[in-house]
């Protein structure tokens, strides 16, 4: 769905209450305006001033000091939960017993274990929740989804993805505290392999390496996923700018998310006799020499483009909205299963011993 699409006919306005004033709230804020049919209702943090000044910016309707009172107010529709990653559980959880359906920033939670609670608790009091895991509704996404599953490129035997970005490990840095949940498995490896599960499902066995930074997180994380057929090999990390492509290798060709895969807008596509060649088959390039080679015309190689304003938030919150005003207590493209069964992965890997980079 276009994020410009109207409203339905009758439909009041779904009124959101963000929790979090940081720089994916304001993201996720700025793209529900795309949304004829979305409002702010209020936002929250424990900051009284940063949560007025955020509501004054966005246009939500009130400000709140405190989560008691944003939970007790009847006009939200649902939450988004936009705070550090060690807080996302108990706030979710807060909010499905209070009745609120709950979107709930990536990672969900640092542990399987954790979003099992948000399952059984979004069952017992049948309330919606999901992982917000946006990357999975981008058009994009969804016609990679489509055309995967119509046998474009025949059956998918290989993924490879990177995600990478440079980030420095300084004192007080939230990607490197244990405390907030730092490391690149959580704020960056969540991404391809959640969407290597979207494609593949689980895998039979999980291997891999992470590389330790000096605060104990992972400050490269290596995953490979194992399956009778197919194999993913994903990667993520702060030590070096990737070139944060999403590949889908088949029988009969491949199609690559181009980057950065997590907000794609375009699709590669290429045939087996390109996907045989060393030098214009589907890589993971970065640099300039691999720049320019995606730009240059090459046989067996096609585009599509897939743009959108904003973001690219508006479409899970399209989807959430949705599912809610339907009655659903969960999403088939996100459900919580797989939230789970990513962070399960990533429990896996990092329970080996590290390699030692400083």
């Amino acid at each position: 769905m276009a994020s410009g699409d109207a409203a339905p006919i009758g439909a009041e306005r779904f009124c959101w209450g963000i929790i979090g004033t940081g720089v994916i709230a304001r993201q996720f804020a700025a793209d529900l305006a795309l949304l004829p049919d979305a409002r702010i209702g209020a936002v929250q943090s424990r900051a009284l001033e940063k949560a007025q000044a955020f509501a004054a910016e966005f246009g939500a309707t009130v400000a709140y000091g405190d989560a008691e009172t944003l939970l007790a107010d009847p006009a939200i529709d649902a939450l988004y939960i936009a705070t550090p990653n060690a807080l996302h559980v108990a706030q979710g959880l807060r909010g499905i017993a209070a009745g609120k359906p709950v979107l709930i920033e990536k990672p969900i939670a640092l542990t399987a274990a954790d979003v099992h609670s948000v399952i059984e608790a979004s069952r017992a009091h049948r309330v919606f929740a999901m992982e917000a895991m946006w990357t999975r509704f981008l058009p994009a996404v969804v016609a990679a989804r489509e055309q995967v599953a119509a046998g474009r490129i025949g059956k998918v035997r290989r993924i490879r993805a990177d995600l990478s970005y440079v980030r420095e490990d300084i004192p007080g840095s939230r990607f490197f505290d244990p405390a907030l949940g730092g490391g690149s498995a959580f704020d960056l490896g969540v991404y391809p392999v959640s969407l290597a599960l979207h494609w593949l499902g689980s895998p039979e066995r999980v291997t891999g390496r992470w590389l330790e930074a000096r605060s104990g997180v992972d400050r490269r994380c290596e995953i490979v996923l194992h399956y009778r057929e197919a194999l993913a090999e994903l990667s993520c990390g702060f030590d070096r700018n990737g070139g944060n492509q999403f590949v889908i290798e088949g029988a009969a060709g491949a199609i690559r998310l181009d980057a950065p895969f997590l907000k794609a807008q375009r699709l590669t596509h290429y045939t087996t006799a390109a996907l045989g060649s060393s030098w214009r088959g589907p890589r993971l390039r970065n640099g300039p020499a691999g720049k320019l080679l995606d730009r240059l015309p090459m046989p067996g190689r096609t585009r599509e483009i897939y743009s959108f304003a904003g973001n690219g938030l508006q479409f899970q919150a399209r989807a959430v909205m949705d599912a809610v005003r339907s009655g659903e207590t969960g999403c088939a493209i996100m459900p919580l299963t797989e939230s789970a069964a990513v962070l399960n992965i990533i429990e896996t890997v990092l329970a080996q011993p590290p390699v030692k980079t400083f």
